[in-house]
């Protein structure tokens, strides 16, 4: 019982987010839900025409009673003939069948158009926080979990206020205004046939708790197998080159083979409630047509009120069965919105204070006190690091793969937050500025430089989406890039390709060192800028690195000795530890001393 409360809880509190989701298109849905309404009389009018040419246009009785009005506006209809009979009959079930059309296609137009504003903000909703989410978040559960989310589970809002609760209200309103007149016909005959609800309703009581629960399992093997795919195309030149075509083929088909037999549990579960819907509507219509005929023999009943309680009968079941199968396809869509919104539920790991400071321009003053990090309690990465960097000082960080580097200059962007000590910038904690302001005093340029499948000159000013095209091609010809640019046949407009696979690696990182420029941070963080380029490729990269660092506070990692001429200090880490601050000549010379010693130079072993 406790467990049944929890869910009916759980589901008030799903549809009450889903309320506030639909809130501001509540104009769309009542047009949408009223024009739905209008199919209740139309409904009530379809058996009409049937009951008219039977009863009147082949039969002597007369027309129903509550058309008789008509009369007045059409005199052959006062005291009508067989033929008149049988032509209003015809014209009427032409009418009927224009305005239902007319009725069906603005309800498909206004419904369309609803769903997709609603589907609009939801996915909107997600992707805003999506991105508001850590890195430590994203790197945990993988992108797929979250486009998956962003891209189907989003969709159930759209189904479940839009497709399963307006033909909810739509049905209710039908099934009333069935029942109604069938008890003016049959008071008798309207009860037996509404004895099959209450049985209705137990078994869908019945089969909801597995339909959810299958849903649930479909929604994950589904993730699963969207995974492998943007696994494999985002990693394809390492599979190619090791010839795993055939075994990611066959890991596609496992995860996607578990998924199908999920959808087919499941489909076998809806098939089930289907014929039992279908057996307990059959039952109800076979007990009335056995007593609907018995009254006809007696007298009760004319033929013509037979079959028109009979069509209405038919319309009454309809809405019945519409009601239980959308319960079934509900419980998918709240399987659905219970992704989607538990993605909107995961708190940003970063997240801003309620009053944070304003930074305009930092000086570069970067002070680290007794800084330590961890991805979780078992995987600590930084440990009690401190050092203080005056504003415009050039300083390398030295250290063996996996000593805490990229972790250092991750936190000092605010990435991740410590999980103790302080960060200073210009003696402020970064906690206390505006996270936006904050990433503004900043110009990162990654170890494997990312584009976006847009221009040449869209990637650059990317940093600055204002500047001027004179502004790009300046900062190209400060980062060595604008010869290679020209000789493109498009320039500038050049499309680099998904993540700038179109260009070399050398080009792809001086066009990121030329977004760096164009952005004219006071703070510089260089991460491998040289780790993927050739030797003649470096020594440009090289040579456009000093230039952007010059009057800047830069931190820069790499393995390789040369990199650091350019800089000031060296901090050397290992093991998530500080080792030591020394003057970059000293530490250069140090290493040099080694290398001639024999020993094998870590930045030469690291690069092969």
């Amino acid at each position: 019982m406790i467990q049944r409360a929890g869910t009916l809880q759980h589901d008030l509190t799903l549809y009450r987010r889903l309320l506030r989701l639909a809130k501001p298109f509540w104009w769309h849905i009542l047009g949408f839900c009223l024009l739905s309404l209008l199919a209740t009389p139309l409904a009530l009018l379809t058996p009409l025409p049937l009951k008219i040419a039977v009863d009147t246009g082949i039969g002597s009785l007369p027309l129903p009673h509550f058309l008789v009005p008509l009369g007045r506006i059409i005199p052959s209809l006062a005291r009508p003939t067989h033929a008149a009979a049988l032509l209003f009959a015809v014209g009427l079930l032409v009418a009927v069948a224009l305005l239902t059309q007319l009725q069906g296609m603005a309800v498909s137009l206004l419904r369309a158009y609803t769903g997709e504003k609603l589907l609009l903000e939801l996915r909107s909703e997600l992707f805003r926080h999506a991105q508001r989410l850590s890195l430590l978040f994203h790197d945990t559960t993988g992108t797929a979990e979250s486009l998956y989310r962003l891209q189907y589970d989003a969709m159930s809002v759209q189904s479940i206020a839009i497709d399963t609760v307006i033909p909810f209200i739509s049905s209710g309103f039908t099934i009333a205004g069935m029942l109604l007149v069938t008890v003016r016909i049959s008071w008798q005959l309207a009860l037996v046939a509404v004895l099959i609800s209450p049985a209705l309703f137990l078994f869908g009581k019945h089969f909801r708790r597995g339909l959810r629960r299958g849903s649930r399992e479909v929604k994950v093997l589904e993730k699963s197998a969207l995974a492998v795919v943007q696994e494999v195309l985002q990693g394809l030149r390492i599979v190619k080159a090791f010839v795993r075509e055939e075994s990611e083929q066959k890991r596609f088909v496992g995860r996607s083979r578990e998924g199908m037999r999920a959808r087919l549990r499941l489909a076998f579960v809806e098939g089930q409630y289907g014929v039992v819907i279908g057996l307990t509507t059959a039952l109800g219509t076979a007990t009335v047509l056995l007593i609907g005929v018995r009254q006809v023999q007696l007298g009760v009943l004319s033929l013509g009120d037979l079959l028109l309680l009979m069509g209405y009968l038919t319309q009454l079941y309809e809405p019945l069965k519409t009601m239980a199968k959308k319960s079934a396809t509900l419980q998918s869509q709240l399987a659905s919105a219970e992704r989607a919104f538990a993605l909107l539920d995961e708190a940003p790991e970063v997240v801003e204070r309620p009053h944070p400071r304003p930074l305009v321009r930092a000086a570069g003053e970067i002070v680290f006190q007794n800084v330590s990090f961890g991805y979780g309690p078992d995987r600590p990465v930084l440990d009690g690091i401190s050092f203080q960097l005056e504003p415009a000082t050039r300083a390398g960080v030295a250290g063996e793969t996996g000593a805490g580097k990229t972790t250092l200059l991750s936190l000092l962007l605010r990435f991740y937050d410590p999980t103790a000590g302080q960060i200073l910038l210009d003696g402020v904690d970064l906690r206390e500025y505006r996270l936006a302001d904050l990433r503004n005093q900043f110009a990162f340029v990654p170890q494997e430089p990312v584009l976006f499948s847009t221009s040449i000159a869209e990637n650059i000013a990317y940093a600055r989406p204002e500047a001027t095209f004179e502004e790009i091609v300046r900062s190209a010809k400060a980062a060595d890039a604008d010869e290679f640019i020209r000789l493109f046949p498009h320039g500038y407009r050049t499309l680099v390709g998904e993540r700038g696979m179109c260009l070399s690696g050398g080009e792809r990182q001086r066009i990121s060192l030329a977004r760096a420029f164009l952005k004219d941070a006071p703070i510089l963080i260089l991460d491998e800028p040289t780790s993927a380029v050739d030797v003649g490729t470096e020594a440009s990269i090289l040579e456009a690195m000093g230039r952007l660092m010059k009057g800047r506070t830069t931190l820069l990692i790499s393995h390789r000795l040369n990199v650091f001429r350019d800089c000031e200090l060296v901090l050397e880490m290992a093991h998530g530890k500080l080792q030591g601050i020394t003057e970059a000549n000293d530490w250069l010379e140090g290493r040099e001393h080694i290398a001639r010693g024999g020993s094998i130079f870590a930045g030469r072993k690291a690069n092969g």
